[in-house]
């Protein structure tokens, strides 16, 4: 890929989803966009990019974004932040929202659906405890594609195999051909709409949220784009709310929108 090429290409992934792509990644892009090449009857990634860039195809843009969008996702992914919304983060926001006994919690950049999941099923699996409140799940993702997957809740034997406990997987899941399919009465806790995180949740309808998962993907943002959706976050969050990061994701030195919670990991609230 020419350079003209690489630079719209890095351009319009920025501008419309806020990843970063050098050089570097050439094998990713390569991998990543040749199987469009390839369907839209064109010899080379460089030559599909080129005609993107002088068409302004909206549909070639958006399948763009949609290739280059990292997917990668499992249940119960690293599992201490479900552990700590069970134990603790669900009481405490229960204590503050008890007169309307309703708790909305929202999965950004949820992929196909594993952290939508994992958390209705912990929902689920509270009993009880819940009972006479309503608990909302929005999940939002930037992709469609993944969107609609995530809606069938469809997985395969591989993808079940990753972080789902066998006794959750008979409890919630159905046989469905090659794999398995979540049962309609999880799904229905969970609605799914499409979402930039670029854009402002508090237009958008997202709010107000008393705890976000927003979890391992602002590694792939630079550190304007992470401070302008940690605004956004805020903007949707409820005073007592939480927001869970990914391990390795942080708001010290990037936004003063948040604080850090003593002796919490990947927990933040908002500043006071």
């Amino acid at each position: 890929m020419n350079n003209p090429e690489f630079d719209y290409l890095k351009q319009v992934l920025y501008e419309r989803s806020g990843l970063v792509v050098t050089p570097e990644k050439g094998y990713l892009i390569e991998s990543r966009l040749a199987p469009l090449a390839r369907r839209s009857g064109l010899d080379s990634v460089s030559h599909f990019v080129e005609k993107a860039r002088r068409t302004r195809d909206e549909t070639m843009l958006k399948q763009i974004i949609d290739a280059m969008t990292t997917n990668e996702t499992l249940f119960f992914r690293d599992s201490w932040p479900f552990e700590r919304l069970r134990k603790s983060l669900l009481p405490e926001v229960m204590a503050m929202t008890k007169t309307s006994r309703r708790i909305r919690i929202w999965s950004a950049a949820c992929s196909s659906g594993q952290e939508p999941y994992s958390l209705a099923m912990t929902m689920a699996e509270m009993g009880t405890a819940l009972a006479g409140w309503k608990i909302e799940i929005v999940a939002t993702d930037i992709c469609d594609a993944m969107l609609a997957r995530a809606q069938e809740g469809r997985y395969s034997l591989f993808e079940v195999s990753r972080g789902l406990p066998e006794p959750m997987l008979k409890k919630y899941f159905q046989p469905d051909g090659n794999g398995f399919r979540v049962k309609d009465n999880l799904r229905e806790m969970i609605e799914f709409r499409h979402y930039n995180l670029l854009e402002d949740p508090s237009a958008g309808g997202i709010g107000p949220i008393d705890i976000i998962f927003c979890r391992n993907v602002l590694i792939y943002f630079d550190e304007a784009t992470r401070k302008r959706v940690f605004t956004g976050l805020s903007k949707v969050l409820r005073p007592w709310g939480y927001l869970c990061l990914g391990g390795a994701e942080t708001v010290v030195g990037i936004s003063n929108a948040f604080r850090v919670l003593p002796g919490e990991r990947g927990l933040f609230g908002l500043a006071k």
